[in-house]
């Protein structure tokens, strides 16, 4: 069997279930994040079931007869389930051009076919056909292996229904994994992997696939080397603002084609970009983006540091576009996660913006002993009154209380186990 089967991922049971719905089922998602184990996963469980099924792939030579033309595929169907019910899997379906209006119009045709498709993300997978597909179909963004679904592998699922409990009493088991997890990063191939050189080629394997198939073909970049540069370049100032006049001088090239490439890493699921939360433009920065990493093992590898933390600095900047990646699970669509900035360098982490509230975060890679507060944080706290604020830390577990605000420090772990937002 292969490995990558063996880890349990969250959002399965999320897809199975949408198996019953007659919307096409989209699963997209970076490149190698388990897309396609899903797919074959599914499929393989549907087979048990006594389910008609069919897999296609735009990749395979010997499928790309049936995917030439909508009446090529509707024909293959009938063929193969008549007028039955069938489950029709098709795999990297960004190499269809106009893929959302091939699946409209077969999906409109209201044949008995349950449609189960997924791509690596590409500005035709993320825009294009969701607009073609328009009530349609349901979107499932996949992420890499997240910490939980790693720690879960790591131990063989003996505690996946106590693992708030393994948190407490293993903590330095689970410090451990986050240090794997932080240096490597969460692509199944490489969780599954124990040999460190066989990592870092199967990093390097991912890196190039995303830069050569993503990039220059599917968004017809010429100049793969200058995105290299942007992308180390973009690794560095992750968690950090960034200076788009720097990189721009530094990697020799415009600002403009510098916002046009992060526009494309952001489409194609590899970084992430927030916006400063602001409600003073005169003291607040309003515009400057931060960026985060989907990945953290793809940015380390980048930065030529893959496998390679070694001191509280790097860690502490890894660690918060850690914390970013868990936020982003944890919050709803109507919630977006900003940072605060003002002119005179007071600053807060993350600021979860709620529209009828905030709650300010401070990340903390340290095992605080003392509940202080500093600076900017009380200075937002001041300024905005939010009810709840976090310090996100590694071990301190205690509420203290701020005028109206109660703040909470919390270990990380109890982001994976408690609901806070």
């Amino acid at each position: 069997m292969d490995s990558e089967y063996l880890i349990e991922r969250d959002i399965y049971e999320k897809i199975n279930k949408h198996l019953s719905k007659r919307e096409i089922t989209i699963i997209s998602g970076t490149r190698q994040c388990g897309k396609s184990t899903i797919l074959h996963k599914l499929r393989t469980n549907l087979n048990k079931e006594g389910k008609k099924t069919i897999f296609l792939n735009f990749d395979f030579e010997k499928d790309k007869d049936f995917l030439k033309t909508q009446v090529a595929l509707v024909d293959k169907l009938k063929f193969e389930f008549g007028n039955e019910k069938g489950y029709v899997f098709i795999d990297e379906i960004q190499r269809r051009e106009n893929a959302g209006l091939f699946l409209k119009g077969i999906y409109d045709l209201k044949l008995p076919y349950k449609f189960i498709v997924s791509g690596s993300g590409s500005i035709e997978l993320k825009e294009k056909i969701q607009e073609s597909l328009a009530g349609r179909k349901r979107v499932f963004e996949m992420t890499t292996v997240n910490f939980t679904e790693f720690v879960n592998y790591k131990t063989n699922y003996k505690y996946s229904d106590r693992l708030n409990k393994y948190f407490e009493i293993e903590k330095d088991n689970t410090d451990k994994f986050l240090i794997e997890f932080m240096n490597y990063g969460g692509f199944p191939r490489i969780v599954t992997e124990e040999d460190i050189n066989e990592k870092i080629e199967l990093i390097n394997e991912i890196y190039n696939s995303y830069i050569e198939k993503d990039l220059i073909k599917l968004l017809n970049i010429n100049k793969p080397e200058l995105f290299k540069d942007i992308f180390r370049m973009l690794s560095i100032m992750s968690a950090k603002l960034i200076n788009f006049s720097n990189i721009a001088d530094d990697t020799n090239t415009s600002i403009q084609t510098l916002k046009r490439y992060l526009y494309f890493a952001e489409k194609t699921y590899s970084i992430k970009s927030i916006r400063p939360y602001f409600n003073n433009p005169s003291k607040e920065l309003r515009k400057t983006p931060m960026i985060y990493f989907t990945d953290i093992g793809l940015m380390n590898f980048a930065i030529g540091k893959y496998g390679l933390l070694s001191n509280s600095i790097d860690f502490g900047f890894v660690f918060q576009n850690f914390v970013y990646n868990i936020l982003k699970e944890k919050v709803n669509r109507n919630t977006e996660i900003k940072y605060w900035r003002t002119t005179d360098k007071a600053e807060v982490d993350f600021v979860i913006d709620r529209i009828t509230d905030v709650i300010p975060i401070e990340i903390k890679y340290k095992n605080i002993k003392r509940d202080k507060i500093d600076r900017s944080f009380r200075s937002f706290i001041d300024k905005y009154k939010p009810k709840t604020a976090y310090i996100i830390n590694l071990s301190l577990d205690k509420t203290i209380q701020l005028d109206n605000t109660a703040i909470r420090f919390i270990p990380y772990t109890k982001l994976f186990t408690e609901d806070l937002f």
